[in-house]
């Protein structure tokens, strides 16, 4: 799982760069422009510790959202699940709310919290939030009738037995929404940083391409990319083992 990740992302890295060199080469742009390999090379070796510690202090703060918005998206989905006139209110208002832009609200945020963690942190979650909302409150919303009828008819069904059911039949659902979501945390982070902050690789970009430093973007590029398969592949691991726990019943 974890070599296929990579090397998947490796392939897509590189043909992106040869399509650089290709552009580069074949209009004849100066080094300013496209920077030659041998300068990326040298700008890597120069920036991959500084840049490194960068996107695991960025990767730190996005799989703290993301597990904010994962925590906020099961509540409120639990709630949102309900055919009374709170839950039809939260789906209504998700629905809304999910029609303003990230970016446009960021501003207001960073304005209200300053260019803090909490501010990263919140704009991480809110990003990755509602794509998390509206899968939740879908797959909650959805009966299982084959099974939730016989709880009902022996007056054995509660609330959150019937939450269980639901996440139990779509677990495979849950488990891709969740790992697909992991790099919407990290995009609202960067985002985040290269808006208004002080730390993380989106604020190094930001400077990078100010100092119009292709090279330096490459790099920082590549490694959000190696960080960001990492976090997928254990986000990954982490569901294949609580799809095993649920599949297989206790004692046998």
């Amino acid at each position: 799982m974890l070599h296929r990740r990579i090397y998947q992302f490796f392939i897509i890295y590189f043909l992106g760069l040869a399509a650089l060199m290709v552009i580069k080469y074949g209009l004849s742009l100066s080094d300013y422009v496209i920077p030659s390999p041998a300068e990326i090379w040298q700008t890597a070796r120069r920036f991959f510790p500084i840049y490194f510690v960068a996107v695991i202090n960025t990767l730190s703060v996005a799989i703290l959202g993301h597990i904010l918005s994962i925590c906020l998206a099961t509540i409120v989905g639990i709630i949102g699940r309900l055919t009374i006139w709170v839950g039809s209110f939260i789906r209504v208002a998700a629905y809304n709310i999910q029609a303003y832009p990230i970016v446009a609200v960021a501003p207001i945020i960073f304005i209200l919290l300053g260019d803090g963690l909490s501010s990263r942190l919140l704009i991480a979650a809110m990003i990755c939030y509602f794509p998390l909302l509206l899968s939740f409150i879908g797959i909650f919303s959805e009966p299982v009738y084959e099974i939730e009828h016989f709880f009902e008819s022996t007056l054995k069904m509660t609330w959150w037995l019937q939450v269980k059911i639901r996440a139990f039949e779509n677990i495979n659902k849950l488990i891709t929404v969740i790992v697909g979501s992991a790099t919407l945390a990290m995009v609202g982070t960067i985002v985040a940083e290269f808006i208004a902050a002080d730390a993380g690789i989106g604020y190094s970009i930001r400077i990078a391409l100010f100092q119009s430093d292709l090279a330096k973007i490459l790099v920082a590029l590549f490694l959000i990319g190696v960080c960001t398969s990492l976090y997928l592949v254990w986000l990954e691991w982490i569901g294949h083992l609580i799809q095993k726990r649920w599949e297989i019943p206790e004692g046998g």
